[in-house]
């Protein structure tokens, strides 16, 4: 049987997780955004995942990514120990302190694009390194829609080459903290305002539990955050917002602001499910039946009819 060809390329880190919650523990779980982002995406189109791990990382873990169909052509594994993150989250289960981040193999992380991978349309430039982001942009060939993701740290000690991945991508996501401490603005309209002049046609400004905004020149969508009744881990949230989002927008025959926003909805379905169990447990378990259910249940909420 033929392969399908992947089209979407995710490229982001890879980690092992240690999540303390005011409720359990848990060591060496399966994380890392590209971990979420492509558990994500691959509910809707072939998702080729663009990363590195170390000797350590368990095979249990790489049988997970192959039951979601992931395409791992990309995922190199070399000598040395896997990327390492620990934290802990307080009682409101929004706030949380890393422990400790040890970054092992993935110091030396510089994303190399399988040949089959260069030509996919979609692409997602997962929370690292603006200078690796751009060697990702160097390698592909004429996409069709590019995401980057940024953090505070990369504003403060790379804004010049965060600034060239900017002007590249077609899409910015970050949260509102990140966008006014990029743009110098406060109000987040204007941040978005000047972020879409400097190239992308859409930011998408990332509010936690509260939803997303999405901001193009035709406007401004609410994305709401579809209510779950327990938050077990909110790790990897933002990740698989970013992820179903791309995925669904590679399923859509077309891409504009109607598709946009209606594939901003099905990330935020993704993302609920993420954050009813740790880890990437409770999206193994998760139907296109379900994610349809609760896209209609999210659509009802927010429809005055």
């Amino acid at each position: 049987m033929k392969k399908r060809p992947v089209r979407l390329v995710i490229v982001g880190s890879l980690a092992l997780d240690s999540v303390e919650t005011p409720f359990e523990k848990k060591r060496d779980l399966l994380g890392g955004s590209v971990s979420y982002a492509c558990a994500a995406a691959s509910f809707f189109t072939k998702t080729g995942m663009v990363a590195i791990a170390g000797q350590d990382f368990p095979s249990a873990y790489l049988d997970a990514y192959r039951k979601f169909g992931i395409d791992l052509a990309g995922l190199n594994v070399v000598r040395g120990r896997t990327f390492r993150w620990s934290g802990v989250y307080e009682t409101n289960m929004i706030d949380r302190r890393t422990l400790s981040t040890d970054l092992n193999v993935f110091a030396s992380f510089s994303p190399e694009l399988p040949a089959a991978y260069r030509s996919a349309p979609f692409v997602l430039l997962g929370n690292i390194a603006p200078a690796l982001q751009m060697h990702v942009l160097e390698q592909v060939k004429k996409p069709r829609f590019v995401i980057a993701d940024t953090m505070d740290l990369w504003i403060n000690t790379a804004k010049k080459q965060l600034m060239q991945v900017i002007s590249g991508v077609d899409m910015l996501m970050l949260n509102d903290g990140e966008a006014r401490l990029l743009t110098g603005e406060y109000n987040l309209r204007r941040c978005a305002a000047r972020i879409l002049d400097w190239g992308p046609a859409y930011v998408v400004v990332k509010k936690g539990e509260h939803g997303a905004l999405l901001f193009s020149r035709k406007g401004i969508f609410i994305v709401p955050a579809y209510p779950v009744d327990e938050v077990c881990d909110p790790t990897g949230a933002g990740d698989s917002f970013a992820g179903g989002f791309l995925g669904a927008l590679a399923g859509s025959t077309v891409v504009n602001e109607r598709t946009v926003r209606e594939s901003l909805l099905y990330g935020s379905v993704v993302a609920s499910f993420t954050v009813e169990d740790f880890s990437l447990n409770r999206l193994m378990k998760v139907s296109r039946s379900d994610i349809r259910k609760r896209i209609t249940g999210l659509k009802k909420m927010t429809s005055a009819s």
